[in-house]
């Protein structure tokens, strides 16, 4: 079955997006302001987002673009940045074509319109126009914004800081992973790699957002991007860029208010922090009698 499904849809880029329409919740469950906002493509695609205020009475220190991952929609990547506003970063959400309420369905290049659509959203937005500006990529959104701000240095230039979590760096590399965690596709994890699309891949294109201040976030428990997946993202990066190792699944970083502190820590001074670099510093650390999946690669 396994099989099956993988060559089905080998060599398509839709074998990258898992949208899911409709949105079970809005920002209002979890006592947040917000504004559902419409953003249209430059073919036409209207898409969906939230608008997420800074919280009254905090000084506004800056605008997060918040891209999610290639799975669900909107009200399954709240987590990610529902703590800004809090913080003084009013956060614009986007969901992709295909996803939530956004028109259409999902396919490279055409989404990157989504992206470019959201960037001049922004551009437009007057409270926005003088505050430094954030992206925040998690997972698959992280890996197409390596890829578009390379190709749009004029969007590059507008950004204090690109923080990226849990970002492959190669798309065929976790697919091989993925293929190699299953009995069944195990002794085809190789050739049946082949066959994801590599081309936009982030490892391709960040070696070309130099200047641009990186902070790349990383479980060593990750499932689904490897350890040695994302260190190589991270050599790549031109400088100045900072590594920070984290605990926990894929993409569940901010679910820990310590990776918080780190990521408005880091917003402080993006040219200078370094992160938080002993082991020790980092929550529920396992002793030498409890290795990491990692220790044993």
């Amino acid at each position: 079955m396994a099989l099956a499904v993988t060559v089905s849809l080998a060599g398509c880029s839709s074998l990258l997006f898992y949208p899911e329409p409709g949105l079970p919740f809005t920002p209002a469950k979890a006592g947040l302001a917000y504004e559902d906002v419409t953003l249209t493509a430059a073919d036409g695609t209207r898409l969906h987002g939230w608008w997420l205020p800074a919280k009254p009475g905090v000084e506004v220190k800056g605008t997060v673009l918040h891209l999610h991952g290639n799975g669900g929609n909107l009200a399954w990547h709240l987590g990610g940045s529902w703590w800004l506003p809090e913080q003084g970063y009013q956060v614009l959400m986007l969901d992709y074509r295909g996803y939530g309420l956004s028109e259409g369905s999902p396919r490279l290049p055409q989404i990157y319109q989504d992206i470019d659509s959201a960037f001049a959203w922004l551009q437009a937005r007057t409270q926005v126009r003088d505050k430094p500006l954030v992206l925040l990529g998690q997972s698959l959104g992280g890996a197409m914004a390596v890829h578009y701000l390379a190709e749009h240095p004029q969007q590059r230039q507008r950004l204090k800081a690109l923080v990226l979590d849990g970002v492959p760096a190669s798309y065929r590399a976790v697919g091989r992973y993925a293929l190699s965690t299953s009995w069944l596709t195990w002794p085809l994890q190789v050739p049946l790699s082949w066959w994801v699309p590599d081309g936009d891949s982030a490892i391709a294109s960040i070696e070309q957002l130099k200047g641009t201040p990186m902070l790349l976030f990383q479980s060593i428990d990750d499932p689904i991007v490897p350890l040695d997946n994302a260190l190589q993202l991270y050599r790549q990066a031109p400088l100045p860029r900072v590594l920070q190792l984290t605990r926990g699944g894929h993409v569940q970083t901010f679910a820990d208010p310590t990776w918080r502190q780190v990521m408005l820590r880091y917003l402080d001074d993006p040219q200078h922090f370094n992160g938080l670099r002993r082991l020790g510093e980092i929550p529920n650390y396992p002793t030498p009698a409890e290795p990491t999946p990692a220790a044993h690669k």
